[in-house]
């Protein structure tokens, strides 16, 4: 099937005939982009049939590797490549080889890192450029993660950016955004890809991007983590990648920039920057709760397509040679985070992060600009002349704090029985260890969370209902039965577990609506049984009494309402709902 695929390549291109073998091989594993000048990118069998071209050309140094199919029936391919004979992950493991997972349409008109990849990768196999680095680490190429998303394809998918003619589309056919699915996992797509990354646990990955945004000269944005976030120790190697290929790129020709270009202010740059850290549902907020370093790789949408794979290009190569220079210094620094990560049990744990107030004037370099009023829009308009080069001062924000931290428990987590598959579930997509009781657990000093604020989104987010929740971990008995969960707290991945399970961290299982029923009161009293009970309640209990007319003095809009001054003596009577507002996972300070 290959070798047919390959011979569909050749045939393709006409002026292979009467060449010599190793020119034909060498034109075949050429791209569409490549043969129009970066006018056009291919469709996704060009994708299929150059993964198979380049392992035929190349078998002792890649592997060509089917790792999911699409709700459309399409082969989500990737390519293991590497000089070093080590083509899969125990072999890479054995060797000691730093993988770093190169993750190519993930937003599928936003498309550089295809093109980028294929041509790179000929270049290092051929050994124009990058002499030995396929030795010392094992390159993990997805030229297309969201591959249906790629064939929904047409002129204007992206109406803010230059070239190619015609591109994929930013969502899958369910219509996930795969970079707000990587610690929800809801699409098929992502639980192939963590499928992949638990397989050949990445040192690095690269997620490449395409901005939305303003026009100014900078070509490129890189970002990273653990830069301000994850691991302490462990950003040595975050901020060396990150700070390394910018300074790399700075000598080849482009203007990078350390963080995200979008204004405070919508089109308005005196708005300025501020900088941040990205939540797990973003592939750069994810793998450094892993404790693996992340760059987020963001080419300007309004250079030429030529202009961005390039520098995409010279990002994925830069890269590799950091990493390959610097491998064995940085699998120390993760393994060392694993064994600190696995010691988090009772330590106080980021869950979101912001930056200070403290300002920095920079000088950013746009373009000369006017904002008028528009008599289209009603609003101001933001008009931009490339053909004048502008030096803007503008302010940013780059000094980066926790925003929100919760104590790790002890022990771990206890699931109920009734939540056990569907937290296991998503457990498992990550790599994540559990244990599945066999019998009864009861745990007199546990911990339970009640929220005495909920919040529902009153719009669907990526198909949920998302849910703002605020409360207390306090002291609960647990009795949990046989085929609860006991998940340790003891593991290499505990800054995800924590992501995943408390329910205040933003993009836990319970902000994402996974647990709703648990925040909705499902009985009542009728108001006139309320009323009687209250009489009840007053007159055997003093204290009660002093404290419903305490409250009544005190709390101008309590005493105004007359469902709360009900509900006063409702959620004190035996007939209330213990379960009301309370998660249903448990946390636990001792070990099983």
């Amino acid at each position: 099937m290959r070798r047919a695929l390959l011979a569909t390549a050749l045939l393709a291109c006409p002026l292979l005939m009467g060449t010599s073998p190793a020119f034909a091989r060498s034109v075949a594993l050429t791209t569409t982009a490549e043969r129009s000048g970066f006018k056009q990118t291919g469709r996704y069998d060009e994708v299929v049939a150059l993964c198979d071209a380049f392992q035929d050309v190349y078998p002792q140094s890649v592997r060509c590797l089917t790792f999911g199919t699409t709700p459309e029936g399409r082969p989500m391919k990737v390519m293991a490549v590497s000089t070093s004979g080590a083509l899969d992950p125990k072999a890479a493991q054995a060797r000691g080889l730093p993988v770093v997972l190169v993750q190519g349409g993930i937003h599928a008109g936003e498309i550089d890192g295809k093109d980028a990849g294929f041509w790179l990768i000929r270049d290092l196999l051929q050994g124009k450029v990058g002499a030995g680095l396929l030795d010392k680490a094992v390159l993990l190429f997805v030229p297309v993660f969201n591959a249906d998303g790629h064939e929904n394809f047409r002129a204007w998918n992206r109406p803010n950016q230059r070239g190619p003619e015609q591109m994929g589309y930013r969502v899958t056919a369910q219509r996930y955004n795969l970079n707000r699915d990587y610690v929800k996992a809801d699409s098929p797509e992502m639980q192939a890809m963590l499928g992949l990354v638990n397989q050949w646990d990445p040192l690095a990955m690269l997620d490449l991007h395409v901005t939305d945004g303003a026009k100014f000269q900078h070509d490129i944005s890189i970002t990273g983590e653990p830069t301000n976030s994850g691991d302490i120790a462990l950003r040595e190697a975050g901020n060396a990648l990150k700070d390394g290929i910018i300074a790399k790129l700075a000598t080849q020709g482009s203007l990078p920039v350390g963080f995200y270009p979008s204004f405070v202010e919508d089109d308005d740059p005196a708005s300025g920057f501020i900088h941040g850290v990205s939540t797990p549902r973003f592939s750069n907020g994810y793998f450094p709760l892993r404790n693996r370093l992340a760059i987020l790789v963001e080419t300007h949408s309004w250079r030429t397509y030529p202009e961005r794979v390039r520098s995409t290009y010279n990002t994925v190569l830069d890269a590799l040679e950091l990493t390959a220079t610097n491998g064995t210094r940085w699998l120390q620094l993760a393994r060392d985070a694993d064994a600190r990560a696995a010691a988090l049990g009772g330590q106080s744990v980021p869950v979101e992060y912001k930056a200070t107030d403290k300002v920095r004037t920079i000088d950013f370099l746009g373009y000369a600009y006017t904002r008028t009023p528009s008599d289209i829009s009603g609003g101001t308009m933001t008009r931009y002349d490339e053909t004048t080069p502008q030096v803007w001062k503008i302010p940013l924000r780059d000094e980066i704090v926790p925003a929100t931290s919760v104590v790790a428990p002890k022990g771990g987590y206890l699931v109920p029985q009734s939540c056990a598959v569907a937290v296991a579930r998503q457990l498992l997509t990550h790599g994540i260890t559990f244990r599945v009781l066999t019998a009864p657990l009861r745990d007199p000093n546990a911990q339970a969370f009640v929220a005495d604020a909920v919040q529902f989104s009153p719009t669907s987010v990526e198909g949920h209902q998302r849910v703002t929740l605020k409360g207390a971990w306090t002291k609960h008995s647990a009795e949990i039965a046989a085929g609860g969960l006991y998940v340790p707290i003891a593991q290499a991945k505990s800054r995800l577990l924590v992501n995943i399970l408390e329910p205040t961290a933003g993009d836990s299982m319970a902000a994402w609506g996974d647990f709703n029923n648990a925040f909705e009161r499902k009985e009542y009293m009728e108001g006139y049984v309320a009323e009687e009970q209250a009489r009840l309640m007053l007159a055997k209990d003093p204290a009660l009494k002093a404290e419903f007319e305490r409250k009544l003095r005190e709390d101008a809009e309590f005493a105004r309402s007359p469902g709360a001054r009900l509900d006063f003596f409702y959620r004190r009577h035996p007939a209330w709902d213990a379960g009301t507002n309370r998660y249903p996972v448990l946390r636990t300070d001792t070990v099983y």
